[in-house]
């Protein structure tokens, strides 16, 4: 290979070589151009450190409502979230199913059953603490259990 062909070879390669880099350079101007549209020379500075002021305040505006959120999420699991009701008939003597437990639970299935018995005569309603699904001062009745495992269900 003759000198002259090395020279221009070299000058090939170095030749692709300065297109490819003014390709990139281009691009990388054009990019800069659109991000300072609208800006004053010399205020980029005061821009980017508006921006960053900006980003902290959403930063902590972010924080508050994550705290807010997760104490939100801890106060709801006290309210009443799976409710169980059933209408019965305890009598053999009287007619329609005008009696009913109505199960009133929280997220940890503590919370009241409250039932009602309707007869001729009167009506007695009854109200029992339930705690994680159980009584632990009262006994249930099979009405009671049973509208205790339907509302437990409920997610």
């Amino acid at each position: 290979m003759s000198n002259d062909e090395f020279l221009l070879g070299a000058i090939f390669v170095l030749s692709l070589w300065l297109l490819i880099v003014t390709v990139f350079l281009v691009k990388t101007i054009r990019h800069y151009r659109k991000l300072g549209v609208g800006i004053e020379k010399g205020n980029l500075q005061k821009l980017l450190e508006k921006i960053l002021k900006e980003l902290k305040t959403e930063q902590e505006a972010t924080n508050k409502l994550e705290k807010e959120l997760a104490d939100l999420e801890k106060e709801t699991g006290y309210h009443f979230q799976k409710i169980g009701l059933l209408r019965y008939n305890p009598f053999s003597d009287t007619g329609g199913d005008q009696s009913f437990v109505l199960a009133l639970l929280d997220s940890k299935n503590s919370g009241l059953v409250i039932s009602s018995l309707h007869g001729r005569e009167q009506t007695r309603i009854y109200a029992k603490p339930i705690k994680k699904g159980k009584s632990e001062v009262y006994e249930l009745s099979k009405e009671e259990e049973e509208v205790i495992k339907k509302a437990k269900k409920i997610k």
